[in-house]
């Protein structure tokens, strides 16, 4: 098995294009959660969403939207190009051994929520014509592929909210195995759309107050958008190039609950830890921080809570815990690849994020997450969960680089 590395790193979010910019908001704890309203919803409960800027949006999209393409896939470009630029990849460093693995939850929101809109109101004679190529799930990563000439395998997971870091993990797994020499992996969502965000709100895990995963009196998710996405290369194409090495990517793990669609298994998800570990070659003892799946609701904090006492220890000790969806919000698809790339600059810039919004320890809990503000530490080694609905678990691991 190669030693899989990244060498670029690339994201859009709430918080503003870049990887550094998203990285910059959770360590400072600032929330790119707006106000959100749709004209053709008449009762909206939830009127906050983490949504890009207008001039962000504006700024990816351009003058003239592209006739073919619609956020979800420009989001991914945009994130793409920048993890590309700074990984200092070439035209020669792509062709078929540069594999594309970036998933997605929803694929095409905007063009599936507007023609379904249309047929209702108008019926079928003037809906998009490039609607099927705009929704479809693999959109993305099709876009991204034949943005860069990367010919090798070009995959899309759609499994909720680990299809990033499933992605991801998939892209590690073709590198290490010698598939691929490089993968430009992540994930993309763009469906804050006025039907997506309805049926969430049915749903009644969205707060129509402020986020606050782990705390007390936490009450629902937030809803977010944008993309994540990483140049990953063996370690031998890396160095043989000369390329920059951020981090080493060196554990992943992936399993199924086989139970409930919409509640996490605490034992399934402590196995999924415990393969990315195995996979790693450390032991919990050697994780310093962990980015939680944390999503604020009532059941997902104290399951995912339970899971973690399995793996590191009934006291926690040792281990620092933080969610920072609070700050970019919970974009499904995407939400894996953004919390990996927030991992990341916990592990370069040495300081934990916080968990925003935080007030009071739940004794069904009892987890203190790093509260409100950032904690300057020591760490090595870092763990990102995600926990999907369809029972779906995915972890990444990633730490400093060693060339020992």
């Amino acid at each position: 098995m190669r030693r899989v590395v990244v060498t670029g790193l690339g994201a859009v979010s709430a918080c503003g294009i870049g990887a550094e910019t998203l990285i910059d908001a959770t360590q400072t704890g600032t929330s790119g959660v707006k106000p959100i309203a749709f004209d053709d919803l008449d009762a909206q409960r939830v009127k906050t969403a983490a949504r890009l800027s207008e001039a962000d949006l504006a700024h990816i999209i351009g003058e003239k939207p592209h006739r073919m393409r619609e956020p979800v896939a420009e989001y991914a470009l945009t994130a793409a190009r920048e993890a590309v630029a700074q990984a200092g990849l070439t035209a020669a460093h792509f062709g078929d051994m540069c594999g594309v693995s970036i998933g997605s939850g929803f694929g095409g929101g905007q063009t599936l929520n507007r023609n379904y809109m249309k047929f209702g109101r108008e019926g079928s004679m003037r809906l998009d014509p490039m609607a099927v190529p705009k929704i479809m799930n693999n959109a993305a990563a099709s876009w991204v592929s034949m943005e860069f000439g990367a010919t090798g395998p070009a995959l899309c997971l759609a499994t909720a909210c680990s299809s990033g870091s499933q992605s991801i993990g998939m892209g590690f797994q073709m590198i290490a195995t010698g598939q691929v020499d490089r993968c430009i992996a992540g994930g993309s969502e763009g469906c804050l759309e006025s039907g997506v965000f309805r049926v969430w709100e049915l749903l009644r895990v969205m707060t129509a107050e402020v986020n606050r995963p782990f705390s007390k009196d936490r009450n629902g998710m937030i809803l977010g958008e944008g993309a994540g996405i990483l140049v990953l290369e063996s370690l031998e194409s890396a160095l043989e190039r000369g390329a920059n090495i951020l981090c080493e990517l060196s554990g992943f793990g992936t399993n199924s609950d086989a139970g409930d669609l919409l509640r996490p298994d605490p034992e399934r998800a402590a196995a999924c830890m415990r393969v990315a570990l195995r996979q790693a070659g450390l032991e919990a003892s050697d994780i310093d921080y962990v980015n939680a799946h944390g999503t604020g609701t009532v059941a997902n904090d104290v399951n995912e809570a339970t899971a973690l006492r399995e793996v590191f220890g009934e006291t926690l000790e040792g281990v620092e815990i933080s969610s920072t969806k609070p700050i970019h919000g919970h974009a499904l698809g995407a939400a894996g690849a953004l919390e990996l790339i927030v991992a990341i600059g916990a592990l370069r810039r040495q300081s934990a994020p916080p968990t925003v919004n935080f007030t009071e320890t739940d004794p069904k809990i009892d987890l203190l997450p790093v509260p409100n503000d950032a904690k300057p530490m020591a760490i090595n080694a870092v763990m990102s969960n995600s926990l999907a609905f369809g029972g779906i678990n995915a972890t990444l691991i990633a730490q400093r680089y060693s060339d020992g």
